[in-house]
């Protein structure tokens, strides 16, 4: 077990071989300050510079404490004391909290291969023994996303309208920005819509290059270029965007984003592919192969057709993946004729993860500003749907009772029931 051996910085380290780490939050929760003087040097390390970083110190106790109440990143640092007894129970009390995808990383004084058994058996990704240089840490944090046989990184999320106009760009926006804001999860927004796609006119951004200049380049296309084709919306949430130009025609092969896909599923934790409402090989690919997909669908009859077509196309075709989601918007447009909730959600044999009311005052005003509705009414209820849909989306909504299983749809319901009253 190399991995237990004491580093030390030396001519045989070969710094340069050395794989950039992706853009993972990491938190660290230190002992002593050597090590947190270490880990903060490690961080201005360029191959951390994607990083989002924060380091803290009372160790595995912190940790337990911040993640009573807040989300986890993607990595947790913890540095334990001598006492075996103690890290195995801070470990068992931290797990309650930790999210799934959560990695943790523990430094320790004690070089004993029976510990280091004992703590990969409790799911620990890596056991490091002081002391170390900044080299050992970086390498170490790299190899566990860059090494063989890591898990890709990036989890993948569709979004689609069942029908043209009915907000889907603006709901995975809006979700992207939440997942971004509230779980500090580093994100990347995709706009598919290369010719007509409003992701910079959403975020108040005009980047010069975008996803176009990516899938019209693949001999030239690598994690470099899709770096410096992002443009940087907030500290954790970044966009690839479409050009927006009619200049050409963009008619691409099935497989034409495939290569964008792998690099940003290697490099990013949250990928948001705000896909176009079309039907042709490559859309039909990247809804198949995306790890979720949401369909974004309003309340009347050709938008409940269209759903179930491609709620059963997506069923069929990804037997052995979670079930397509639905998200309903619009509802409540005055004076127009709806379809129930219920049997909307009966029909295409979906309920809701949410339910979004219509509101032309917030989103017209969200939209002209280019900002997203959590910017413009933090407080309202629009808001926390938007925001409980990423928190569903990536695995950190709250379980709820079985009967409770549309628990956003009780505001919309009342508002039918009494204009049925009246």
């Amino acid at each position: 077990m190399d991995d237990l051996e004491p580093k030390s910085t030396s001519a045989t380290d070969q710094p340069a071989l050395i794989m950039p780490v992706p853009r993972i939050s990491m938190q660290a929760f230190c002992e002593t300050p050597d090590v947190a003087s270490l880990i903060s040097d490690a961080a201005s390390d360029r191959r951390m510079d994607k990083a989002h970083v924060k380091v803290h110190m009372g160790g595995a106790s912190a940790a337990i404490e911040a993640y009573r109440t807040a989300p986890t990143p993607n990595l947790i640092v913890l540095e334990a004391g001598g006492d075996r007894a103690k890290l195995h129970a801070d470990l068992d009390e931290l797990a309650q909290f930790c999210d799934a995808g959560t990695k943790v990383v523990v430094i320790g004084r004690t070089n004993d291969i029976s510990l280091y058994r004992e703590l990969m058996s409790r799911g620990i990704s890596e056991y490091m023994v002081t002391p170390f240089s900044v080299l050992d840490f970086v390498r170490h944090i790299s190899q566990l996303y860059n090494g063989d046989g890591a898990a890709p990184l990036g989890r993948m999320l569709a979004f689609v309208g069942a029908k043209g106009g009915v907000g889907a760009s603006t709901v995975a926006h809006n979700v992207a920005w939440s997942i971004a804001r509230e779980l500090e999860i580093q994100t990347v927004i995709a706009d598919m819509d290369i010719a007509y796609g409003t992701a910079g006119l959403d975020f108040n951004q005009d980047p010069p290059q975008g996803i176009a200049d990516a899938v019209l380049a693949p001999d030239r296309l690598d994690a470099n270029m899709i770096d410096r084709l992002l443009s940087k919306c907030t500290d954790h949430l970044s966009l690839l965007a479409a050009s927006a130009t009619l200049e050409r025609t963009y008619d691409f092969e099935e497989n034409a984003f495939d290569m964008i896909f792998d690099i940003l599923r290697a490099t990013i934790p949250c990928i948001v592919l705000d896909v176009p409402h079309t039907w042709n090989a490559w859309s039909k690919r990247v809804l198949t192969g995306a790890d979720d997909v949401v369909v974004v669908a309003s309340p009347d009859l050709a938008n409940l057709r269209n759903t179930k077509g491609l709620l059963d196309v997506l069923r069929a075709a990804r037997p052995n993946d979670h079930k397509p989601k639905l998200v309903l918007n619009n509802v409540g447009m005055l004076k127009r004729p709806e379809i129930e909730l219920s049997d909307f959600a009966a029909a295409v044999e979906a309920d809701p993860i949410g339910v979004i009311p219509f509101d032309a005052k917030l989103f017209g005003t969200a939209t002209n500003n280019g900002q997203m509705i959590g910017e413009v009414e933090a407080a309202s209820k629009t808001a926390e749907i938007l925001a409980e849909i990423g928190r569903t989306m990536m695995g950190r909504a709250e379980v709820k009772k079985a009967k409770k299983t549309l628990p956003l749809l009780d505001p919309i319901m009342s508002r039918f029931i009494k204009r049925k009253a009246s």
